[in-house]
């Protein structure tokens, strides 16, 4: 019991080090440009020390925990979704033998997105902003079926050995041209709501399936085949939301004529 706290102190400290090298960087350009370019001093330099340590302890907690629970989580999921003896394949394993990890990813790529804090930080300003035009809930859901539907597809692309780029590709063509035709009004948010999808909370799980996927699924390398998930996640929410604009457009016209 005592060697184990031991070495999970030991192991918070190595975290905590690292993080502190991370943040030093971003405390430094913001105290330098507020003594050296704007020349005033920092209000409450008490509150913003003690405010980077909590920032520092969260992060190496947070790291702690991915190494810890999420990661290993992810891989252990994708390693019983795929053995053979579950999903009762034959000698020749077909792509539709793989249902249940298609299912997982999806349901996991919703259930993160919909919980994912950045996500909603923008959904509330968007709905404060727009005055109650884009609603909060509406938004959420289109951005987490968005990113569900990426995350399902790219497992599928895993699965069965397609090139990445031909999926991107395809996804940015489709946005250019749902660009043209969708609300001007829309357009920034749908283009940011593919960002805030990779945030602390989608990205380490789907991270962990990805790798987990491509080292038990035959024939794959978790080199080449096991990242991507998060280009999926990032682009399927743009065209989830030009998407539903273009619907809730399309249904007030009709309401309006």
């Amino acid at each position: 019991m005592i060697d184990a706290l031991i070495n999970l102190w030991v192991q918070f400290s190595h975290a905590m080090m690292a993080t502190a090298r991370d943040i030093l960087p971003i405390a430094a350009t913001i105290i330098g440009f507020q003594l050296l370019v704007i020349r005033k001093p920092l209000k409450n330099p008490k509150k913003i020390a003690i405010g980077f340590f909590y920032v520092m302890i969260g992060i190496a907690l947070f790291l702690e925990g991915l190494e810890l629970a999420l990661f290993p989580l992810g891989k252990l999921m994708a390693t019983q979704l795929t053995d053979p003896e579950f999903i009762n394949a034959g000698d020749v394993l077909n792509w539709k033998d793989y249902f249940w990890v298609y299912l997982f990813a999806f349901c996991i790529g919703f259930s993160t997105t919909l919980a994912e804090p950045s996500l909603l930080a923008v959904a509330i300003k968007a709905q404060e902003i727009s005055g109650g035009a884009i609603k909060s809930w509406p938004l959420r859901l289109a951005v987490s079926f968005g990113v569900a539907f990426g995350i399902a597809l790219g497992a599928y692309r895993i699965v069965i050995g397609a090139d990445l780029y031909l999926f991107i590709i395809t996804g940015y063509i489709i946005v250019v041209f749902q660009t043209i035709f969708s609300p001007k009004m829309i357009i920034g948010l749908a283009y940011d709501s593919g960002g805030v999808t990779t945030s602390t909370v989608t990205v380490p799980l789907v991270t962990a399936l990805g790798l987990g996927l491509s080292s038990t699924v035959p024939g794959r390398n978790p080199l080449l085949d096991g990242f991507g998930l998060i280009a999926f996640a990032s682009l399927f929410p743009i065209i989830a939301v030009l998407a539903y604009a273009w619907f809730a457009e399309h249904r007030i016209k009709r309401k309006t004529s």
